[in-house]
């Protein structure tokens, strides 16, 4: 089999230079890799320049709603487990609008692949500051530099208990599918930060500088302190899996949607609610 049978031959709307060109690649390289055929797949996307990669894959897809990403993902993963559920799109859509969704979703822990591209601006709405853009980033917007402290994902993700933590750079792009490969491999929410450039609106952490300020770890940290520490104490950004555990998923801890998926199930005839509603009215 060929990684191009995952990859839509239409026009793409990206920059030349962007990042996400490589986690296009990478991603339909993961699924390759791991065998899994596109029927199988769905791709969730919320709003933004990353969430445009629904469109440019062939497997089946879903664009929801700005910070919505992760809430349409549920949705589909709990009507049919069967299905692989990635969920992709912004620094902004999923650590911005979509902050609350990604706090309760690491809770549950749906089996569900999420792939944040992080370019630590907002690409589509012509590059105001993101929730990870750093202190005293200076954007047409912010004129003065940005004063808000930035948002660190993975040491939140780490700090709620999620069980599968990772980082890679679209730079890399081998090293980028197999770390796909892996969260997918993973039974539980996976976080997958995706460092990578955004060549028109960020001009100070390009290809050159994620090269330079980036290392990739070698194995997995023993412990959720250790991998704390490296993401917070750090001088460069650590690439690859940061912390792993295996736990019960929210599907398998739900006693209606365990077993067989509700897509698949007989629908059964609804009772006669009149009874209720007379004495309702």
């Amino acid at each position: 089999m060929s990684a191009e049978r995952y990859l839509a031959r239409v026009p793409m709307a990206w920059c030349p230079g962007c990042g996400n060109f490589s986690i296009r690649e990478a991603l339909a390289a993961a699924l390759d890799g791991l065998g899994i055929p596109p029927h199988r797949v769905v791709l969730v996307t919320g709003i933004g320049q990353a969430a445009k990669m629904v469109h440019y894959m062939e497997v089946n897809g879903f664009d929801g709603l700005h910070g919505r990403t992760l809430a349409a993902a549920a949705g589909v993963k709990i009507a049919n487990r069967g299905l692989v559920v990635i969920a992709e799109s912004g620094d902004g859509d999923i650590y911005g609008e979509g902050g609350n969704h990604l706090l309760h979703n690491i809770r549950r822990n749906l089996d569900i692949t999420l792939i944040v591209h992080d370019n630590r601006v907002y690409g589509l709405t012509k590059g105001q500051a993101s929730p990870t853009s750093e202190l005293g980033f200076k954007t047409k917007v912010q004129t003065f530099g940005v004063i808000s402290e930035p948002l660190r994902p993975l040491a939140l993700a780490l700090a709620l208990g999620c069980g599968f933590v990772a980082q890679a750079f679209s730079g890399y792009r081998g090293h980028a599918a197999e770390v796909i490969a892996r969260a997918i491999r993973h039974r539980g929410l996976s976080l997958v930060n995706m460092l990578h450039p955004c060549p028109s609106w960020n001009r100070v952490n390009t290809f050159a500088w994620y090269k330079e300020n980036t290392f990739r770890l070698e194995g997995t940290p023993r412990d959720r302190l250790e991998a704390l520490r490296l993401v917070l104490t750090g001088e460069r950004l650590p690439l690859g899996v940061l912390y792993e555990e295996e736990k019960p998923s929210f599907e398998d801890r739900h006693p209606i949607i365990r077993g067989e998926p509700l897509a698949l199930r007989p629908l059964r005839r609804p009772e006669d609610l009149s009874p209720l509603l007379s004495e309702l009215a």
